[in-house]
């Protein structure tokens, strides 16, 4: 979920599952503008749940849930830490592994380059400091030519989208089947948070379902881009308020 900008919210041990549900989608949102320490819940005053500390915070959770096994682990105290902290150490470069991969693809990289890691990362310091919209900016880069947005005109993204285009002409694929891939990885339309309290009070306010109806629709299929998914592409306003979720949500 880390990839299309999901923030759990509160990734407490109790909902985290092994089988890969998630539990608990209360105080979750997704992030508009990319921000690391975008935090919605409004009891996670200290951004432990933020959207970059989740894959920190699932670690801590195996961690808890090795301590809770050490007694069936092995016999002797000692070995069975040291088999929890074999198992545990394992965790980060697997997540960091399946990341990159997910990362790639959405910049429609068939193959993995030791540079690559780089690459993605000056991504991500543009889309922070430009204030880019997460879910728009990797649609808008299969885009010819790309909309006048900030992340386009800052001053250091001509020299990372020279060396995109350099690492994407190296692997054996077309430029339209990079395109094509990135189409397939990034979604056009996400659950924007200002659209779904719209059409929460629509339906608890008004009665008026229809609301809900439209957006589960285009949300149904998220990699379309017709101009029905147009008008869920928008993020909020500039002046909307900070967006907070609750656990009764």
């Amino acid at each position: 979920w880390m990839l299309v900008g999901f923030v759990h919210g509160v990734m407490n041990t109790d909902n985290m599952a092994l089988g890969g549900e998630t539990i608990d989608y209360g105080p979750c949102a997704f992030i508009d503008a990319y921000d690391p320490a975008a935090v919605f819940s409004s009891i996670d005053r200290d951004g432990r749940y933020a959207f970059g500390n989740q894959p920190s915070m699932a670690h801590w959770n195996l961690a808890r849930l090795a301590e809770a096994l050490l007694p069936i682990l092995h016999e002797n105290e000692d070995r069975a830490l040291e088999l929890a902290k074999e198992a545990l150490a394992v965790f980060p470069g697997r997540f960091h592994e399946f990341w990159l991969d997910g990362m790639r693809r959405k910049l429609g990289l068939f193959t993995a380059e030791a540079d690559d890691p780089a690459l993605i990362d000056d991504l991500l310091v543009l889309l922070l400091a430009s204030r880019a919209d997460y879910t728009n900016s990797f649609r808008d880069l299969t885009r010819d030519p790309l909309p006048d947005e900030p992340l386009f005109r800052h001053p250091n993204f001509q020299d990372w989208h020279e060396h995109w285009t350099a690492r994407r002409s190296r692997q054996n694929a077309s430029l339209e089947d990079s395109r094509r891939l990135m189409l397939a990885s990034n979604p056009s339309v996400i659950p924007r948070n200002h659209r779904v309290e719209e059409a929460l009070a629509a339906a608890v306010e008004h009665g008026d379902q229809s609301v809900m109806d439209r957006l589960l629709k285009v949300l149904t299929r998220p990699f379309d881009d017709s101009p029905e998914h147009t008008a869920f592409q928008n993020p909020p306003p500039p002046d909307a308020s900070p967006y907070v979720t609750y656990c009764g949500t």
